[in-house]
């Protein structure tokens, strides 16, 4: 099914410049009284699914673990609409803000000519991390989920692009757990986020209720981490972006199936994986993320990132020379030095 939403391209690009011009408008601090408050009255585990302007086709986003592989999806180029812009694409195939821009240089986010043939990224590593539950790569902006494995099937994992936060409003690494689950929240935003408004010439009402100026979205999985949400963003252009204050955002119709798959108790697992190495089918396989620190990769620091590439050469050859290959340094060097966040196999001899 189509994902296209030419009819809300203008307004969605007006929401996207405010934020890059002041800050979004969902924070974390203060959301457990919200929480607690929405849940009066709900069973969160009945009904929950809703219908939204979009619906997640679950070719962009399931992905069979039969074979043990590290390696998931594949990658492919399609054809630039009229009037269609990256963002539209990176929607219409799951995929967040940096995984489209930063797989498709020279093109332009906004107006790219129509008839151009873009990267669709849909390619990934898995993390290093239990296959179990939730696991949420910071640097990648990226979710996988394990389902339990259904009997007589393949194990399936299932990854989404989120939103995190900023520079600072660092997303909190380590282990945690869903401990509720609440469908229709009610944001009470703390005083902290109200000031950062006000300081801005902005009144922030102190309950946004459900519905559309909600910036917790439709659906909340409240974490053990005090304070922290998965939760879905009535602003999906910030899903593959820097842009709350802590918490993990979806899209609308990825957190709409989310929330009905995921059950209390499930694991979370936040990592910092700016790399990821595996072997596939005999190749040795590399994908580098930017990591960017803020919602500008420009703003990132550069030299933190060049030393981390050149732990990562050593590593890449380390892992070569002990299945008895020897890297092409030359190749090698220029694919580190693109950090596209698309897996490449790496140049053997």
């Amino acid at each position: 099914m189509s994902l296209k939403f030419r009819d809300d391209i203008d307004p969605c690009r007006r929401q996207f410049l405010r934020w890059l011009a002041g800050g979004l408008l969902a924070g974390a601090t203060g959301h457990l009284n919200a929480l607690a408050a929405s849940r009066i009255g709900s069973n969160p585990d009945k009904g929950a699914t809703k219908a939204t302007s979009f619906q997640t086709d679950n070719a962009f986003s399931s992905y069979d673990l039969a074979d043990g592989s590290p390696l998931i999806g594949r990658a492919h180029r399609v054809s630039v609409c009229s009037d269609e812009t990256l963002l539209d694409i990176a929607r219409r195939f799951d995929l967040g803000y940096w995984d489209i821009v930063l797989a498709n240089p020279g093109i332009d986010i906004w107006m790219p000519s129509a008839g151009t043939r873009a990267l669709v990224p849909r390619q990934f590593i898995l993390p290093s991390a239990p296959r179990n539950g939730i696991v949420i790569n910071v640097p990648e902006l990226r979710l996988y989920y394990y389902p339990p494995p259904a009997k007589g099937k393949a194990r399936q994992v299932i990854t989404h692009p989120v939103g995190l936060g900023r520079q600072d409003w660092a997303t909190p690494l380590g282990r945690a757990s869903v401990v509720e689950k609440i469908p229709q929240p009610t944001w009470y935003p703390p005083a902290s986020i109200r000031a950062e408004h006000a300081a801005r010439g902005e009144k922030l009402p102190g309950i946004v209720p459900p519905g559309p100026d909600n910036p917790l979205g439709d659906y909340v999985l409240l974490l053990s981490i005090p304070g922290y949400l998965i939760h879905g963003t009535n602003k999906p252009y910030g899903v593959g972006m820097r842009v709350s204050h802590g918490c993990i955002r979806l899209y609308p119709e990825d957190i709409a199936s989310f929330f009905d798959r995921v059950s209390r108790k499930t694991p979370v697992h936040i990592v910092n994986q700016p790399y990821k190495l595996a072997w596939h089918q005999g190749e040795l396989w590399l994908e580098v993320q930017p990591s960017p620190g803020a919602d500008d990769f420009t703003s990132m620091d550069r030299k933190r990132h060049l030393a981390m590439l050149a732990r990562l050469r050593q590593e890449v050859e380390h892992t070569a020379h002990a299945a008895g290959y020897t890297v092409a340094h030359r190749e090698l060097d220029l694919l580190l030095r693109r950090f596209s966040g698309v897996p490449e196999p790496v140049p053997l001899i």
